[in-house]
């Protein structure tokens, strides 16, 4: 599991601008104590809003660790850095108020265990809270995104460009309180077939 996209030629950079406004728009739900998986470079930090008293940032690698350093250190906010697997969450049930996963889910080998494992973390009525790209709703994209799936798991270093984000949340047990489906301007379809939203346990 691995936020990774940053590495692939589809976004240039997950620091872009645009990027940066999508991050802003959906980390607006979060609050309390939250597990963001996929925590990368810390790309997140500065978007937290307010309401967040403390992060538990998950991440298998470790990446750029002095510039990661900084922006924890710059946080509002208290910041553990963790280092493992989504789908094996070491924390204890009913932790956390939120979960956040940005262009992460993509890349997680076994996306449906890490999605039963965030349920798991999470306190009744938490909320995971996601902006992901994946699976197209026009089925001439669906098809070509099928085709050259396997070329883009070389080339994005294990990234999928075609789950669908909303069922597999679903079938891993969550209720899906709001979504928005959406392409990215700038970016081609095959991959910039955004889905952001928030999810409940049943």
């Amino acid at each position: 599991m691995r936020n990774i996209c940053s590495r692939t030629s589809w976004t240039g950079s997950l620091g872009s601008r645009r990027l940066q406004e999508q991050r802003q728009e959906a980390l607006r739900p979060l609050h309390g104590d939250v597990l963001e998986i996929g925590f990368g470079t810390g790309l997140n930090l500065v978007h937290y809003p307010k309401a967040v008293t403390g992060v538990v940032a998950l991440e298998p690698a470790r990446l750029l660790p002095r510039k990661v350093a900084r922006r924890i250190a710059a946080a509002p906010m208290p910041v553990e850095l963790v280092y493992g697997s989504a789908e094996q969450l070491s924390f204890g049930n009913r932790r956390f108020d939120c979960v956040l996963s940005t262009w992460t889910l993509c890349t997680i080998p076994d996306v449906l265990a890490a999605l039963r494992e965030v349920r798991r973390v999470l306190k009744p009525g938490g909320r995971f809270v996601f902006l992901e790209h994946g699976r197209s709703n026009a089925p001439a994209v669906a098809r070509w995104q099928d085709r050259l799936n396997p070329l883009q798991q070389c080339i994005g270093v294990g990234c999928n460009m075609n789950r669908p984000i909303d069922r597999l949340i679903e079938e891993a047990g969550f209720m899906l309180e709001r979504l928005e489906r959406f392409q990215m301007p700038g970016m081609p379809r095959l991959v910039g077939e955004m889905y952001r939203g928030v999810a409940s346990a049943h």
